[in-house]
Order: C-alpha cells, then sequence, then structure tokens
C-alpha cells in the first residue's frame, strides 16, 4: 500500500518501490525478519509487509510520537512498532532475542508531515514554536537549547551541521537577540538569520541551513546514524541487505563510507607467500547508489536531493 492512498497524511514516500526492491524478499527470505528503522508514515513499512511470506516478521522504529500512533493502527501479527530510535536496533533486537535479521532499511531526515505541521517547529515558512525535537515527549527544544548555548558552540553547531558560511555571524546575531527577548518561534530565528546573512544563495532561503544544523543537533542525528549503521550491521545475517536513503551530504557521506569501510580490505605484500583462502575477504559488497528518477522529482520535489545506497552482507564475514 502507497501512502498517497492516504491523503490526510500528505506524505510521499521517496524510492519507495526502489528501496524495497533492493530489500530482494523474496523465495526463502520472505520468511524473514526485516527492520524498517524509520516507519515515518509507513509507506516503506507497509510494502515490505506486502512481499513478506506469512513467517516473516517486520519491526519498525520511530522517535516521533505521531508516527508511533500511525504504526499502531498497523494490526498485521507479522508487525512490531517501537518508539525509540534505530540506534537502539541492536539492543531491541537482542531483548526478543534476535540474533539475526535479513534486511535493514533506513529512509533518514524528517517526513513531510513533520515538516509541514508548524506546531513542530522544523521549518521557517510557517510561524510556529520553535521545538525540532523528533521525539516531542523527552529532550531540549531548539528554543530551549539558544536560549543557554554559548555563542561558540552555537557557531559551532551551525558551521559543522550546516555547512553554513555565515555561521559566526548568525551565532553572533543569535546572542545579541536573545538579549532582547527569548528566541520562542520559528520566525524569529529566521529573520534573524535573514539579516545576518548578507549573500544568498540562488533558490535557497538564507534561513535553510541553519535551520538543518540545529534540527541535526538537537536530534543528534548524525550521531545516531553512525551507531545505528553499526548496530544494524553487527545484527545482519549473511546475504542480508543494508538500504539506507538519505537527504543531505552530510548523511550520505557516513552511510558511504561506512559502507565503503565493510566493503574494502587491505591489500597485503604481494611478495608474501600467502594463500588465497587466507587474504582478508569484505564484509560487505556494494550493490548500488541510486538517485530518484526526474519523474518522481517532478512529482514530489522533496526528492531531489536523495541518495539510496545498497550494500549486502558477505555470506564469507565473520559474524
Amino acid at each position: 500500500m502507497n501512502m498517497e492512498t492516504v491523503p490526510e497524511l500528505q506524505h510521499r514516500t521517496v524510492l519507495l518501490d526502489e528501496a524495497v526492491d533492493a530489500l530482494a524478499i523474496q523465495d526463502a527470505r520472505a520468511s524473514g525478519i526485516y527492520v524498517d528503522g524509520t516507519f515515518g508514515r509507513g509507506g516503506h513499512s507497509r510494502k515490505i509487509l506486502e512481499r513478506l511470506g506469512a513467517e516473516g516478521r517486520l519491526i519498525a522504529f520511530d522517535k516521533d510520537p505521531q508516527a508511533i500512533q500511525q504504526a499502531e493502527s498497523i494490526t498485521d501479527p507479522r508487525f512490531e512498532v517501537v518508539h525509540g530510535s534505530f540506534a537502539s536496533l541492536e539492543e531491541v533486537l537482542a531483548g526478543r532475542g534476535i540474533a539475526q535479521v535479513d534486511g535493514v532499511l533506513l529512509d533518514l531526515g524528517i517526513s513531510s508531515p513533520q515538516v509541514d505541521d508548524a506546531a513542530r517547529g522544523f521549518s521557517f515558512r510557517a510561524d510556529g514554536p520553535l521545538d525540532m525535537r523528533m521525539d516531542t515527549t523527552r529532550g531540549m527544544s531548539a528554543a530551549e537549547w539558544l536560549a543557554t548555548e554559548t555563542e561558540q558552540n552555537i557557531e559551532k553547531v551551525i558551521r559543522d551541521y550546516g555547512e553554513e558560511r555565515f555561521a559566526f555571524q548568525i551565532a553572533k546575531a543569535i546572542v545579541a537577540g536573545r538579549a532582547v527577548r527569548p528566541i520562542s518561534s520559528t520566525r524569529q530565528l529566521a529573520e534573524i538569520v535573514a539579516h545576518a546573512v548578507k549573500t544568498r544563495e540562488k533558490g535557497k532561503d538564507p534561513a535553510t541551513r541553519t535551520f538543518q544544523a540545529i534540527r541535526i543537533y538537537i536530534n543528534q542525528e548524525l550521531a545516531e546514524l553512525e551507531v545505528g549503521l553499526n548496530g544494524a550491521f553487527r545484527r545482519l545475517a549473511p546475504a542480508g541487505r543494508m538500504v539506507v536513503i538519505s537527504f543531505h551530504s552530510l548523511e550520505d557521506r557516513i552511510v558511504k563510507r561506512f559502507m565503503a569501510s565493510k566493503a574494502n580490505v587491505p591489500q597485503p605484500d604481494r611478495r608474501l607467500p600467502i594463500r588465497a583462502k587466507d587474504l582478508p575477504q569484505p564484509e560487505m559488497k556494494l550493490l548500488s547508489k541510486l538517485k530518484p528518477s526526474a519523474a518522481e522529482v517532478a512529482a514530489n520535489p522533496r526528492a531531489r536531493s536523495a541518495v539510496m545506497r545498497v550494500a549486502e552482507r558477505c555470506t564469507g564475514a565473520a559474524q
């Protein structure tokens, strides 16, 4: 079931068929165990359930309480949802006695409902409380963080996570602005950034990079990605697939390097008398890199920056 058939959610799952196809859920693997690390609004999960056999099993994760509410409407006995980050994947699987899974899918970033709901504070396009937490039941909001953090750390976050060349000016303006009144709304922050950024990128709001940076920091997205990739790899069965969709260069760089580190092995000196069977073997095989088609981007402009990478656990790799 494609999420486009649920109009009230207003969410289009990016690379829906391509991602689920990449998991190769067929034949004996249709009875396997799969993980959807980012349920969102359930597009990938529902498509996976369509492919699973009667004995198959799908465990989905999401930090967003609204996503969990959507997931709980799925009554399929093969499906289970966990309110938490995919960074806890390994621990959750161990707690259920699951040693290996046949595939892991991670669709990173934020969903359209999160962006479009002004109350969540992710977007500068509509005024709302400056929250930005994916899990609204815990943690510090963006407004709380900006109220107390040092100018130096604000600058570092905006520079490192937003790749913003005006990070110094923006951080200085934020600290000056909060001295006048608390920065509690998305519009306030966007206006502060707009006044601090003198040169605008064509077709991009000056607040784009700053909002991305603060969101990533508040939700610890890159740190959780590192933990999640390693945990998923350790639980992946031989010939199991890892499919990751990222939406900005920082995420994709982490995914690319992780997969490459598992696919590449140091080559010994050819002059040494080492038997072929004793040579170090790669732990993963890189299968593909895919971007949305022009037709998908035209139908869903938010898909334009998506990159999907697929790798497979090598059958001879040590577990």
